[in-house]
Protein backbone atom coordinates (compact mmCIF):
# COMPACT_ATOMS: atom_id res chain seq x y z
CA UNK A 1 0.00 0.00 0.00
CA UNK A 2 2.77 2.42 0.97
CA UNK A 3 4.95 1.63 -2.06
CA UNK A 4 2.12 1.70 -4.60
CA UNK A 5 -0.15 4.41 -3.18
CA UNK A 6 1.29 6.65 -0.48
CA UNK A 7 4.77 7.22 -1.94
CA UNK A 8 3.50 7.95 -5.48
CA UNK A 9 0.88 10.35 -4.07
CA UNK A 10 3.50 12.12 -2.00
CA UNK A 11 6.08 12.52 -4.79
CA UNK A 12 3.79 13.36 -7.71
CA UNK A 13 1.65 16.45 -7.29
CA UNK A 14 0.08 16.29 -10.75
CA UNK A 15 -1.70 12.99 -11.19
CA UNK A 16 -3.58 13.07 -14.45
CA UNK A 17 -4.36 10.31 -16.87
CA UNK A 18 -4.08 10.82 -20.60
CA UNK A 19 -5.93 8.09 -22.44
CA UNK A 20 -3.32 6.78 -24.85
CA UNK A 21 -1.24 3.67 -25.50
CA UNK A 22 1.04 4.39 -22.51
CA UNK A 23 -1.84 4.50 -20.06
CA UNK A 24 -3.41 1.39 -21.59
CA UNK A 25 -0.16 -0.56 -21.22
CA UNK A 26 0.24 0.89 -17.73
CA UNK A 27 -3.23 -0.28 -16.72
CA UNK A 28 -2.45 -3.82 -17.92
CA UNK A 29 0.83 -3.78 -15.95
CA UNK A 30 -0.90 -2.58 -12.77
CA UNK A 31 -3.56 -5.31 -13.00
CA UNK A 32 -0.93 -7.95 -13.79
CA UNK A 33 1.39 -6.81 -10.99
CA UNK A 34 -1.40 -6.69 -8.39
CA UNK A 35 -2.60 -10.12 -9.51
CA UNK A 36 0.88 -11.61 -9.09
CA UNK A 37 1.23 -9.91 -5.70
CA UNK A 38 -2.09 -11.33 -4.44
CA UNK A 39 -1.30 -14.83 -5.71
CA UNK A 40 2.11 -14.80 -4.04
CA UNK A 41 0.69 -13.64 -0.71
CA UNK A 42 -1.85 -16.49 -0.85
CA UNK A 43 0.99 -18.96 -1.59
CA UNK A 44 2.82 -17.77 1.52
CA UNK A 45 -0.26 -18.67 3.55
CA UNK A 46 -1.26 -21.91 1.76
CA UNK A 47 2.15 -23.42 0.93
CA UNK A 48 4.54 -21.70 3.33
CA UNK A 49 2.17 -21.78 6.33
CA UNK A 50 3.04 -18.21 7.30
CA UNK A 51 2.65 -14.59 6.26
CA UNK A 52 4.68 -11.58 5.14
CA UNK A 53 4.73 -10.34 8.72
CA UNK A 54 8.11 -10.74 10.47
CA UNK A 55 6.36 -12.14 13.57
CA UNK A 56 4.72 -14.90 11.49
CA UNK A 57 7.17 -15.90 8.72
CA UNK A 58 6.66 -18.92 6.50
CA UNK A 59 7.56 -22.24 8.11
CA UNK A 60 8.23 -23.91 4.76
CA UNK A 61 10.33 -22.63 1.87
CA UNK A 62 8.02 -21.82 -1.02
CA UNK A 63 9.56 -23.05 -4.30
CA UNK A 64 6.48 -23.85 -6.39
CA UNK A 65 4.30 -21.76 -8.67
CA UNK A 66 5.97 -18.52 -9.72
CA UNK A 67 8.70 -19.21 -7.15
CA UNK A 68 9.90 -22.07 -9.39
CA UNK A 69 10.78 -19.45 -12.04
CA UNK A 70 12.12 -16.51 -10.02
CA UNK A 71 13.07 -16.07 -6.34
CA UNK A 72 11.19 -12.79 -5.80
CA UNK A 73 7.91 -12.85 -7.72
CA UNK A 74 6.15 -10.80 -5.04
CA UNK A 75 8.52 -7.85 -5.45
CA UNK A 76 8.41 -8.39 -9.21
CA UNK A 77 4.62 -7.95 -8.98
CA UNK A 78 5.04 -4.72 -7.01
CA UNK A 79 7.64 -3.45 -9.49
CA UNK A 80 5.36 -4.32 -12.41
CA UNK A 81 2.46 -2.40 -10.85
CA UNK A 82 4.72 0.54 -10.03
CA UNK A 83 6.03 0.66 -13.61
CA UNK A 84 2.40 0.59 -14.76
CA UNK A 85 1.58 3.55 -12.52
CA UNK A 86 4.45 5.53 -14.00
CA UNK A 87 3.01 4.86 -17.47
CA UNK A 88 -0.61 5.61 -16.52
CA UNK A 89 0.35 8.97 -15.03
CA UNK A 90 3.29 9.51 -17.41
CA UNK A 91 5.35 10.43 -14.39
CA UNK A 92 9.13 10.51 -14.35
CA UNK A 93 8.95 10.90 -10.55
CA UNK A 94 7.05 7.63 -10.14
CA UNK A 95 9.44 5.99 -12.62
CA UNK A 96 12.38 7.24 -10.52
CA UNK A 97 10.67 5.74 -7.44
CA UNK A 98 10.31 2.45 -9.39
CA UNK A 99 14.10 2.41 -10.07
CA UNK A 100 14.93 3.41 -6.47
CA UNK A 101 12.58 0.74 -5.07
CA UNK A 102 14.33 -1.89 -7.24
CA UNK A 103 17.78 -0.77 -6.05
CA UNK A 104 16.67 -0.73 -2.39
CA UNK A 105 15.23 -4.25 -2.70
CA UNK A 106 18.30 -5.57 -4.48
CA UNK A 107 20.49 -4.32 -1.63
CA UNK A 108 18.05 -5.55 1.05
CA UNK A 109 17.83 -9.04 -0.46
CA UNK A 110 21.63 -9.32 -0.64
CA UNK A 111 22.32 -8.02 2.87
CA UNK A 112 19.34 -9.20 4.93
CA UNK A 113 16.67 -11.36 3.28
CA UNK A 114 18.85 -14.03 1.70
CA UNK A 115 21.20 -14.49 4.70
CA UNK A 116 18.07 -14.83 6.86
CA UNK A 117 16.65 -17.48 4.54
CA UNK A 118 19.96 -19.36 4.59
CA UNK A 119 19.87 -19.30 8.41
CA UNK A 120 16.24 -20.57 8.47
CA UNK A 121 16.28 -23.11 5.64
CA UNK A 122 19.99 -23.97 5.21
CA UNK A 123 20.97 -26.20 2.30
CA UNK A 124 17.39 -26.27 0.99
CA UNK A 125 17.54 -22.53 0.33
CA UNK A 126 21.13 -22.61 -0.96
CA UNK A 127 20.16 -25.21 -3.58
CA UNK A 128 17.11 -23.14 -4.52
CA UNK A 129 19.25 -19.99 -4.75
CA UNK A 130 21.76 -21.71 -7.06
CA UNK A 131 19.01 -22.81 -9.43
CA UNK A 132 16.47 -19.99 -9.48
CA UNK A 133 17.44 -16.43 -10.46
CA UNK A 134 16.64 -13.48 -8.19
CA UNK A 135 14.94 -11.19 -10.74
CA UNK A 136 14.85 -12.55 -14.30
CA UNK A 137 12.64 -15.66 -14.51
CA UNK A 138 13.83 -19.02 -15.81
CA UNK A 139 12.18 -20.29 -18.97
CA UNK A 140 11.23 -23.60 -17.35
CA UNK A 141 10.20 -24.09 -13.73
CA UNK A 142 12.81 -25.52 -11.36
CA UNK A 143 11.90 -28.64 -9.41
CA UNK A 144 13.80 -29.44 -6.18
CA UNK A 145 14.68 -32.96 -7.38
CA UNK A 146 16.29 -31.91 -10.66
CA UNK A 147 20.02 -31.66 -11.26
CA UNK A 148 21.59 -28.43 -10.04
CA UNK A 149 22.61 -25.66 -12.40
CA UNK A 150 26.26 -25.95 -13.37
CA UNK A 151 26.50 -29.62 -12.40
CA UNK A 152 28.10 -31.62 -15.21
CA UNK A 153 25.94 -34.31 -16.73
CA UNK A 154 27.07 -37.87 -15.99
CA UNK A 155 28.96 -39.48 -18.81
CA UNK A 156 27.15 -42.27 -20.54
CA UNK A 157 28.97 -45.31 -21.78
CA UNK A 158 32.17 -44.50 -19.91
CA UNK A 159 33.92 -47.55 -18.59
CA UNK A 160 35.76 -47.65 -15.28
CA UNK A 161 38.02 -50.53 -16.35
Amino acid sequence: MTVLVFVPLSIESRLRVVLDLFSAVGFVLVVLGLGVLCLMISMFVRVGHGTLAPWSPTRRLVVSGAYAYVRNPMITGVLTALLGESLIFQSTRIFTWFVLFFVINNIYFSISEEPGLIARFGDEYLKYKRNVPRWIPRLKPWRPGEMEAGTPLPRSGASST
